[in-house]
């Protein structure tokens, strides 16, 4: 790879990009790295060979810019990169709830931006991330941001009036599989249990049927279906779910994740 790609406020998402873009090709030399403690950046160069900056010689050096610190830091980050960023460079940013307006109004005129909400699975080569083009972003800017993502796992392109819907669904998302594995792993103890033998059946069959989910190519409700038999222990299970509104829980529960998001682009921290 002969670009030049710099990643702003390296944390663990950032860190995970990396090493996924190493593994895909990109020669370390290219890589350049920022980060708020020097050590962390002399760690970053020691462990996979990046080039640390600071953010103003990534603005001025770099041809792509990864910005991955957190929403409410990135005003500040831009008002420092603004007079160093011309015009023709990409920018990507990771920050959720933020719309690519806010940056193309902080940066040169022209400038393409393209927003990526991605997940945690990042860190195991498995993420989800969702990529929306702003004004000025053509087509092969979006190429590069999906093969730049896509080494750490899928990518999918979407208008940017439907991120913050994406964000409540794969950005928070392993959220909610964890607090399900959680509260499955009490409901295991409870019925006798040891908490690893729970841990290991649950965390088993959450990916048994997150593989068949993908590759079966049936629909969620058949799939449940065939492993529901009549008056058997999963209907009985799925009934208390349905009388404690468990469903409706969730939907509210991603209605509220959205809805932060829009609090979020709105500057509402």
């Amino acid at each position: 790879m002969s670009q030049k790609v710099a990643v702003l406020g390296t944390g663990k998402i950032g860190e995970a990009l990396l090493s996924g873009m190493i593994r895909a090709g990109w020669t370390p030399a290219d890589l350049l790295v920022t980060a708020r403690r020097p050590e962390r950046a002399e760690e970053l160069r020691a462990r996979h060979g990046v080039t640390p900056v600071t953010n103003g010689e990534a603005a001025k050096t770099a041809d792509t810019l990864i910005l991955t610190v957190k929403p409410q830091d990135m005003g500040t980050l831009l008002d420092e990169l603004a007079p160093h960023v011309p015009a023709d460079r990409l920018v990507i940013s990771g920050a959720a709830g933020i719309p690519t307006s806010f940056f193309e109004e902080r940066l040169a005129s022209g400038t393409p931006v393209v927003r990526v909400m991605t997940n945690t699975p990042a860190l195991v080569d498995e993420a989800m991330s969702v990529i929306s083009a702003g004004t000025h972003a053509s087509a092969e800017h979006l190429a590069h941001a999906e093969e730049i993502f896509g080494a750490v796992g899928k990518t999918l392109r979407v208008p940017e009036s439907q991120q913050d819907a994406c964000t409540a669904l794969s950005g928070s998302g392993p959220a909610y599989f964890f607090y399900l594995v959680e509260a499955m792993t009490d409901a295991g103890i409870l019925l006798g249990l040891p908490r690893d033998k729970a841990h290991d059946l649950i965390v088993q069959s959450a990916i048994g049927a997150a593989v068949m989910l993908r590759d079966s190519g049936e629909p969620p409700v058949k799939l449940r279906e065939n492993v529901t038999s009549p008056a058997g222990t999963t209907i009985n299970a799925i009934r208390e779910l349905e009388n404690h509104g468990v469903r409706a829980a969730l939907i509210a529960a991603l209605e509220a994740a959205r809805d932060r998001s829009r609090e979020l682009a709105s500057g509402n921290n």
